[in-house]
């Protein structure tokens, strides 16, 4: 009896010590969005990918190589893709402006990676060389991005002229909310008081293509605003 099942788990044993670099990826980014960067520890890491602690520091050598790696294969090395998207989309830049919140949700928001970003900002003080990578990585590539989409908008008179800088955090904003809010209250709130992604990313986009004010009293508040 112990020979049969000795010989029934030692053949899983063996083809989970050849578990690929990504199934060790997706065990990471699930425990660092459930418990933060600095509570997680590498064998936990590898036994919810059902490997040994040795096998997954074949592939990542410290737990900060593993974060750096999971931040690159969910968010930082999609900007490639989504810089091709931009050179080719046909649509006015409104309708880049939406599909590009729509897409941000579908393809980060709605998926655990937008817990990478709550950790970062929650853990960014502590961990100062992690925020660095963070910046380079996916902070920078990101304000470009928009500011891209931005200045296509001002370029073809789409969008009126603007402070750049402080534009691109004002769409940022919204993004940030949601991924703040599904990761915190969010996870814990009722069904009844849950925020409608997809609504909330249609008003928002709204307030920033359009404003607040109706297009009676637009003019009297952009006079107003610069007394």
């Amino acid at each position: 009896m112990i020979g049969k099942i000795f010989s029934n788990n030692c053949p899983r044993r063996e083809r989970r010590k050849e578990a690929r670099p990504g199934e060790l990826l997706a065990a990471a980014l699930e425990l660092f969005v459930e418990k933060g960067y600095a509570a997680t520890r590498s064998e936990e890491v590898a036994r919810r990918a059902g490997v040994s602690k040795g096998t997954l520091f074949l592939y990542f050598a410290t737990k900060e190589e593993l974060f750096k790696a999971v931040v690159r294969e969910n968010i930082a090395g999609r900007f490639a893709e989504w810089n091709t998207e931009f050179e080719t989309f046909e649509g006015s830049t409104p309708e880049m402006l939406r599909y590009a919140l729509v897409m941000w949700w579908e393809r980060i928001g709605k998926t655990p990676a937008a817990g990478i970003t709550k950790l970062m900002m929650s853990e960014a003080v502590n961990f100062p060389e992690l925020a660095a990578f963070y910046q380079q990585e996916v902070i920078e590539p990101g304000h470009e991005l928009i500011r891209r989409i931005l200045q296509r908008g001002v370029d073809r008179g789409e969008f009126r002229p603007m402070d750049m800088e402080h534009a691109i955090f004002a769409v940022l904003a919204p993004m940030i909310f949601l991924m703040s809010w599904k990761h915190s209250f969010g996870a814990c709130v009722s069904s009844a008081t849950l925020l409608d992604p997809e609504r909330y990313l249609e008003q928002q986009a709204q307030i920033l293509l359009h404003g607040l004010c109706s297009p009676d009293t637009a003019g009297k508040a952009t006079s107003q605003g610069k007394t």
